[in-house]
């Protein structure tokens, strides 16, 4: 299939999977790369690795300590990043974008950082990343607070239907995905935050499947609190985001201690900077920062709405492929319009791993396991499945090879 034949893909596609050397490589065996495991990782455009490259070899230097020009470049450069970060999710001001190490780290910096104890309860739901989830149980068990979720249905959304007895005047938190790195269901982020702030609880939003693929506009979404990491988009690893409102994030105590992130300090006692720099202690991911910087730089030019119909375009031609391997299942919504690009699925009679490893034989790169979602996979009887993720890298021809080599695969284990 051309590109022409499938409306919603982006026009310029081979110019842009041309900005990104690795979907050059030939694998062994001669075959060409198939990378259809972006939920996982991104891959990155070469404006990335040059600016990151750049950075290293013409303006490297410790940010905000350093009384010398390359310091001052240095810091101009982090410090730009943050920016361009605020504008990518339309954040009102810069000060609330914080840099991490991850989302993971984020999470776990609010779970530490927001005040819970008994008679509290923190609302997740069946569908979270574990990072979303253990974080929060183990601040559960520190303050005595209770952990409830909202279940799933058949067809894998939120079951909303007991939303009034699980959030109620006794709730802090309100945590939930925006879409679910397993199932690829899209969450009602604006409803679910309005209902967190209705108790006056807190909604932490987990952006990192929907940073990549769709417009965040965490204004609209009306959140209190969003991660998402930079190696999901298109950026490097090592960096991450969290956003809070500024008044929010200045009510909170540190996460570390250390250097940068204080007023003054005597032997007795330290007073703490504002926001964002009082949850960035000691040198930060530098020039990671200046790579997700590129890396917003580089989705902002293409337009997220343009990236976001690409997803959803690919997404449906990938869910129609694959309704016609017999014996396959779909895990999660089989409508592409109000899902992620990410898929989930089980073959029956060959386990997801050996799904994985007979593709990956044929160049295609997919992901098999339990996707850090254990409890959504046992709420689906199943203990793993196989993932394939588009980006707005992935072209038809790509999804093809894939339907093809799962056939392969079904008659590999004898299967018809």
């Amino acid at each position: 299939m051309t590109t022409t034949q499938l409306p919603g893909l982006l026009p310029e596609l081979e110019v842009i999977r041309a900005d990104f050397p690795i979907l050059e490589r030939t694998l062994a065996g001669g075959q060409p790369l198939v990378y259809l495991d972006s939920a996982n990782t991104s891959q990155k455009p070469q404006i990335v690795i040059d600016t990151m490259v750049d950075h290293l070899e013409r303006h490297n230097a410790n940010v905000a300590r350093a009384m010398h020009f390359l310091g001052a470049e240095a810091t101009e450069a982090f410090e730009g990043a943050r920016d361009k970060v605020a504008a990518f999710i339309n954040a009102p001001s810069r000060n609330e974008v914080v840099f991490t190490k991850n989302a993971t780290e984020a999470l776990n910096l609010l779970a530490r950082t927001i005040e819970l104890g008994p008679g509290d309860n923190v609302v997740v739901t069946e569908m979270e990343h574990h990072s979303n989830l253990v974080s929060w149980q183990l601040a559960c068990e520190r303050s005595g607070a209770e952990l409830r979720w909202f279940g799933l249905t058949d067809d894998g959304r939120l079951d909303l239907s007991n939303a009034d007895q699980l959030v109620d005047e006794h709730t802090k938190v309100v945590a939930f995905t925006w879409v679910s790195n397993m199932l690829g269901t899209v969450n009602p982020v604006s409803d679910l935050a309005a209902r967190a702030r209705a108790v006056g609880a807190y909604s932490v939003v987990d952006a990192s499947q929907a940073a990549p693929q769709l417009p965040v506009d965490v204004t609209a979404a009306g959140c209190d609190f969003l991660v998402f990491t930079g190696h999901k988009v298109v950026g490097p690893t090592g960096i991450g985001v969290l956003w809070g409102r500024e008044e929010l994030l200045n009510e909170l105590p540190p996460f570390h201690g250390g250097g940068e992130m204080i007023e003054t300090v005597t032997m007795a006692r330290s007073t703490f900077a504002k926001a964002p720099h009082r949850f960035e202690a000691g040198t930060p991911p530098i020039v990671e920062a200046v790579g997700l910087g590129a890396a917003v730089d580089y989705l902002s030019h293409i337009g997220m709405e343009a990236v976001h119909r690409h997803e959803q375009a690919i997404t449906a031609y990938a869910l129609k492929g694959l309704q016609t391997i017999p014996g396959l299942r779909v895990l999660g919504p089989l409508d592409a319009a109000d899902r992620g690009g990410a898929i989930s699925f089980e073959i029956e009679g060959v386990h997801p791993h050996d799904v994985a490893q007979v593709v990956d034989s044929r160049g295609i790169a997919v992901r098999a396991g339990h996707h850090c979602a254990k409890p959504a996979h046992a709420r689906f009887g199943v203990q793993s499945s196989t993932r394939m993720s588009s980006y707005l890298y992935t072209t038809p021809a790509e999804i093809d090879a894939l339907v093809d080599a799962l056939e392969y695969t079904r008659s590999y284990f004898k299967l018809g």
